[in-house]
């Protein structure tokens, strides 16, 4: 039975699973400057929830920021303002945003003042972006998307000028990107996922997802919209997987398409008897009316594994074989309309799984709306199976004319704990600690009003994501955020500056890196931290380590090395005694690779 603490309300919905949200929004105008809301640092959360009840407007909206500071805004370019801004990818010191419009390159070498480096005008909904090396991909799936990146849009209904799928560039120069090439798929490209394989380094592969009909076999040949079983090829009921030849993108093609839900029938709907619970869905069912796409899957290629979000499901895909993803299971959930994004704990053992309950369309943060519903869902992976553990929901109340419900964000390399910040639309960003899986917990936040008091449209994160010491925010309507934690007391000065050895060349958060901290004082010293909070060591205990910590990080030579290794030894003594030894013995270790070999 659901956990009481998790229910808000228990009024009965509809849920109809919706694509993700694609309306312009007003937008653009002068940048909201970051000293217009001063963070509140504390432990608790701020009562009232300063979120509730913020001034609605565009360039002027009331904001509120607890353990987070706004570093700058900067509004979307000329020709895309007012369009729906997307998803990120990272490479160096810029940041690529995705507009329905194309995408947009920022120079964040001075996060404070992000600067224009190339507008690319290329519209196509959603305009997903990923980045590897020098090349750039880009998903489009809407009807209105030209191969040559006009504006006018495609009024036929059957037309070889029509893109839907992915398109290649080469961003070798961003002042002037190629596009060299693209690459065609049956039902578009709704999101797509950059997969590396370690054994192939010749290639880089991407997993498609489309979420649109299929198009016409006369525009597209071999395009089917029948059965499985009235056309073994046909383009429902599976992903594509595209290979594109690093020396040679050009040739970029599908090579296969993994049919990943084979035996998934439809999603189970919310009864009395399984009162909200998530349920295995690995049973083979006779009618085949399960998901025939999914909407996102994040990869994590260091163990192995994928999240599939895909509709009425969450799957976990074995990707040891790149090419040919294969399902190990699937879990339904009757509080959950639509699976949209999926993020894996760092070592693999735990999954997340959000809903854009509403398509991100609709006001789904409302005090009348249940918590578990537009949530995330937490799982631990073991042997292969998935087991439910709890939700998380941004808990402040939002208002009619906000949309809001979870969407896209990823962990922060805070060491030893499972941090992450998400999307909420209009319900603005979250940062929260699912550490453990039973009692996820909300420990910073930033949020704006509305955009328009009178009416709902659509705003707010689309995707938010850390990369290299800050959070950067990809505002639908609003342009580019930069977030920055502040030192609280849900996560120390010490745990941020561990947090910024991990330096990416390149991130896209859909294929989730694996994170590891290089030897650091700042690193010893967040465990410390972390054992002060759990009371894993006694505050003298506490007290000695560090002033031990202080005392190796002014000595030099041998006498730092003896210091450190008495104290990793003692520590190590002292481990079993702990009511958080496995804590202090990640402490003992970062004293040892501190010390060197």
């Amino acid at each position: 039975m659901t956990n009481p603490k998790f229910r808000r309300s228990a009024f009965a919905v509809v849920a109809v699973a919706l694509v993700s949200a694609g309306a312009c929004a007003s937008g653009g105008g002068a940048a909201m400057k970051a000293s217009d809301a001063s963070p509140i640092v504390s432990v608790d959360p701020p009562t009232p929830d300063p979120r509730v009840g913020l001034r609605a407007g565009v360039d002027d909206p009331g904001m509120a920021l607890w353990n987070l500071r706004l570093v700058s805004n900067t509004p979307s370019p000329e020709g895309f303002v007012g369009v729906t801004n997307s998803d990120l990818a990272f490479t160096g010191n810029y940041v690529i945003q995705g507009n329905y419009n194309g995408f947009i390159v920022w120079d964040v070498s001075n996060p404070a003042k992000p600067k224009l480096r190339k507008p690319y005008l290329c519209p196509a909904s959603q305009s997903d972006v990923s980045v590897y090396n020098n090349l750039l991909f880009v998903s489009g799936e809407g009807l209105t998307g030209r191969i040559d990146c006009g504006s006018q849009g495609v009024p036929e209904p059957v037309s070889k000028d029509r893109l839907r799928g992915i398109r290649i560039f080469d961003i070798s120069d961003f002042d002037n990107p190629k596009y060299i090439a693209n690459v065609q798929t049956c039902r578009g490209s709704h999101t797509h996922t950059v997969v590396t394989d370690p054994k192939d380094s010749e290639n880089v592969y991407i997993y498609v997802s489309g979420s649109a009909g299929v198009r016409s076999p006369e525009e597209l040949p071999g395009c089917s919209n029948l059965s499985p079983e009235e056309d073994p090829n046909s383009a429902l009921f599976r992903i594509e997987v595209i290979r594109v030849p690093l020396k040679a993108p050009q040739n970029a093609a599908i090579v296969t398409s993994p049919r990943i839900f084979t035996g998934l029938g439809p999603a189970p709907q919310r009864t009395a008897e399984t009162q909200g619970r998530p349920q295995n869905a690995n049973r083979p069912q006779r009618a085949r009316t399960g998901p025939t796409q999914c909407h996102d899957i994040t990869v994590y290629p260091a163990v192995g594994l994928a999240g599939g979000a895909c509709g009425g499901y969450g799957l976990l895909l074995d990707i040891s074989d790149v090419a040919n993803p294969k399902r190990l299971t699937a879990v339904a959930d009757t509080n959950f309309s639509f699976w949209h994004s999926a993020t894996f704990s760092n070592d693999g053992s735990k999954v997340l799984f959000t809903d854009e309950w509403g398509g991100g369309r609709a006001p789904r943060c409302r005090a009348t709306d249940a918590y578990e519903w537009g949530a995330d869902a937490i799982f631990t992976i073991e042997n292969g199976q998935m087991h439910f553990k709890s939700y998380y929901k941004m808990p402040a109340a939002q208002t009619e004319v906000e949309n809001c419900v979870a969407h896209n964000g990823s962990l922060i390399p805070i060491p030893g704990r499972e941090v992450m910040v998400q999307g909420w639309y209009q319900g603005g960003v979250s940062v929260f600690d699912w550490t453990d899986p039973m009692n996820p917990k909300e420990i910073a936040f930033f949020d704006r009003g509305p955009l328009d008091a009178s009416r709902l449209t659509s705003a707010g994160s689309w995707s938010v994501y850390w990369y290299n010491g800050y959070i950067y925010n990809s505002e639908i309507a609003r342009g580019l955020d930069v977030l920055e934690l502040t030192p609280s007391p849900h996560i120390s000065q010490n745990e941020i500056d561990a947090a910024k050895t991990v330096v990416y060349r390149q991130l896209n958060p859909q294929e989730q890196p694996k994170m590891v901290w290089p030897p650091s004082f700042a690193l010893s010293r967040a465990y410390v931290d972390q054992l002060e909070r759990s009371r894993g060591l006694s505050a003298d205990r506490i007290a000695a380590v560090r002033g031990a910590l202080q005392s190796a990080e002014r000595q030099t030579g041998q006498a730092r090395r003896d210091t450190l290794a008495r104290l990793a030894s003692e520590l190590e003594a002292e481990a079993s005694r702990s009511r958080d030894a496995a804590k202090v013995r990640l402490l003992v270790d970062s004293l040892r690779q501190l010390n060197g070999p």
